[in-house]
């Protein structure tokens, strides 16, 4: 039997991080996900009641990868009480070939964080407008973060505003933003302030009630939504969704999913939009098959819930730069 590769969250974060590279790798699968035979079933969901827990379970296989992931990811929020992180997580990165195993990948949710990021970037890239400058970032954790420093691969961002529940986590943010003074940020009490004048807004919050609504909405506009990954999250407000749907804006990563999950998923309950409405799917948008942005007064919005497609990508491109690296370590099953 072939080697197995174990690498480390600490091998990883060696190898990969936020980069052009890692932004480019998830968009290609966003194009095979329009263009190529890809196999992703449906999202496994397994609730833990008792423990304020969640394991959700994706993989995808890419035709002309040599590998696919099947991630593992768990999020129990009531660890922190207990001094452990409320987020962690694996992906298995098995041979598309023969089906053996090639690698386990202990990132703890490390590779799910950055593919999250990178494809808020691809949407920004295919959706916002080029001469975009400013931001919202409504919510205040690391995907706040990672997500305004994908953004900032692919857009001119100069201004920033950010808004959060946690008025201390907003200031230490904005404070952190703003050390090396090559962005104007500007710490906001309430989203109707953050979202005043902004390119671009960025929602990466667990919010159950709607945060955007349509008085937000503003010519120009464009909005990556990534926070709404369970039927219980929801940040845009359906009535926007309906707005946007009249003009065509709204884009998917996966039409599927945010019908489950969604956004969308939140519109089509209220009734507010069809299931036969004409959406698109970003992958489609990036491949030439539907419109996205057509002109600077459009508004747009792309609903990311996580693929299993984003999984196979990234953890493909980490494992490719550990053994180049020379990463990991090598056991016999």
């Amino acid at each position: 039997m072939p080697a197995t590769t174990l690498l480390s969250e600490a091998d990883l974060r060696a190898c990969v991080s936020l980069d052009p590279a890692a932004v480019d790798a998830i968009e290609h699968a966003f194009v095979l996900l329009a263009t190529a035979a890809v196999a992703m079933p449906p999202i496994l969901r397994l609730d833990v009641p008792e423990h304020n827990g969640e394991v959700d379970v994706k993989t995808a296989y890419l035709p002309g990868l040599e590998r696919f992931a099947i991630k593992v990811s768990p999020g129990f929020f009531d660890n922190p009480a207990l001094g452990l992180p409320s987020l962690n997580g694996m992906m298995m990165l098995l041979s598309a070939r023969t089906g053996l195993l090639e690698a386990l990948l202990l990132d703890n949710g490390y590779l799910t964080a950055l593919r999250t990021a990178a494809a808020g970037a691809v949407a920004a890239r295919w959706l916002s407008r080029e001469d975009s400058r400013s931001v919202a970032l409504i919510g205040t954790g690391e995907q706040a973060r990672l997500q305004l420093q994908a953004l900032r691969l692919v857009r001119p961002i100069e201004a920033v505003r950010v808004w959060g529940r946690d008025a201390e986590k907003v200031a230490v943010l904005c404070d952190e933003l703003g050390c090396d003074g090559r962005l104007q940020v500007l710490a906001c009490s309430s989203v109707d302030e953050a979202m005043h004048g902004v390119d671009i807004a960025v929602t990466t919050t667990p919010s159950r009630e709607p945060l955007i609504e349509v008085r937000h909405l503003q010519p120009g506009l464009h909005i990556t939504a990534m926070g709404s990954d369970a039927e219980h999250k929801n940040e845009i407000a359906p009535a926007a969704l309906a707005a946007l749907a009249a003009v065509d804006c709204y884009v998917a990563d996966r039409l599927s999913q945010t019908r489950v999950l969604g956004e969308m998923h939140h519109a089509l309950k209220a009734g507010l939009v069809s299931e036969e409405s004409g959406f698109s799917e970003l992958g489609q948008v990036i491949a030439g098959q539907r419109p996205g942005r057509r002109d600077a007064r459009d508004i747009t919005l792309c609903d990311l819930t996580g693929t299993g497609a984003q999984d196979t990508a990234i953890a493909n491109l980490a494992f490719e730069r550990a053994l180049k690296a020379g990463k990991g370590l090598q056991f016999n099953s």
